[in-house]
């Protein structure tokens, strides 16, 4: 199996799967400090942001090779921003305080709605540009749908999730409920990959997750392909974007998508994808979110009285 891009998209580089459970993350997103302003220097860093569709330190060990590369294209220093929440690293776009970010699908089309968030380039792998939305359980749950969640505990991923939030809640209004009364308890990852883990270890009766993350953390810890279960698998979604804000001169965003696009072309650029586990970056239609609008479009008319 091909090791898969997370979501940035860096949706997600791959590390090679080993079998002990993965050590608490020593990176922590609860507590962080306004950006610092760059060094007065000459070269300014460029700052790029990651949304956590990974957990924390994950993200680091996938995305550093990536970010290296860009460093060398651009002879300037990177910084890897990372925030708790999608709703966070919308934010900053939107101030102008990052450069460059991979964000999830629901986050770019709120934020391209809402401020002029603009879509540069798309991860393709194994070939697609779309991902989708698997509804997990623990393996020896006899759950075979939603239908069989009712009462039960169910793990989000982030509340502007498409795949983690959107789509289950979809599921829900169509059983004629909403996740507040369906579910006996709900709450929050933060990253898909400790939403598996939550499924895993039982903390969760269910959860929904991205496809890629998903094929991703089981390839990295193979013993969770005997702890998990796939119910249900949604539409194809456009995949996870990378973007800049509406203050990014066109000079600049210009420069990074041909970077970007140009990485397939070298062995450091195609080693780089290698680490994040994608195929290439392509120029890809916004039109292909449209399926994501139209599930916010519904959620929004099913939960309507």
């Amino acid at each position: 199996m091909r090791r898969l891009f997370v979501g940035v998209l860096l949706m997600v580089g791959l590390l090679g799967g080993c079998a002990a459970e993965p050590e608490t993350a020593v990176i922590s997103l609860s507590r962080l400090q306004p950006l610092p302003p760059p060094e007065d220097t000459d070269v300014k860093p460029l700052r790029v942001a990651v949304a956590a569709i990974i957990s924390p330190q994950n993200t680091v060990d996938n995305y550093t090779p990536l970010l290296n590369y860009l460093s060398y294209k651009l002879r300037r220093p990177v910084e890897l921003v990372q925030r708790r929440t999608y709703a966070e690293i919308n934010e900053l776009i939107k101030k102008g305080e990052v450069d460059l970010a991979f964000v999830c699908t629901s986050a770019y089309v709120v934020g391209q709605r809402e401020f002029g968030m603009q879509l540069i380039v798309a991860p393709q792998v194994n070939g697609e540009t779309v991902y989708r939305s698997l509804l997990i359980v623990p393996a020896d749950s006899p759950a075979q749908s939603m239908a069989d969640l009712q009462g039960k505990v169910f793990a989000f991923t982030d509340p502007m999730s498409n795949t983690g939030r959107n789509y289950p809640t979809f599921l829900v209004h169509q059983l004629g409920s909403t996740p507040e009364t369906f579910f006996s308890r709900t709450f929050y990852t933060y990253s898909h990959d400790d939403a598996i883990h939550a499924v895993a270890n039982r903390v969760a009766d269910g959860a929904a997750v991205d496809s890629l993350v998903f094929a991703y953390t089981v390839q990295q810890y193979p013993e969770l392909a005997e702890k998990v279960r796939v119910i249900h698998e949604s539409p194809p979604f456009g995949i996870p974007p990378v973007v800049v804000g509406p203050h990014v001169r066109p000079q600049s965003w210009v420069m990074l998508r041909d970077i970007l696009l140009e990485m397939d072309k070298d062995e450091a650029g195609r080693a780089a994808l290698a680490a994040v586990g994608i195929d290439k970056f392509v120029v890809v239609d916004d039109s292909i979110y449209d399926s994501v609008r139209e599930l916010e479009l519904t959620i929004s008319a099913l939960a309507t009285p």
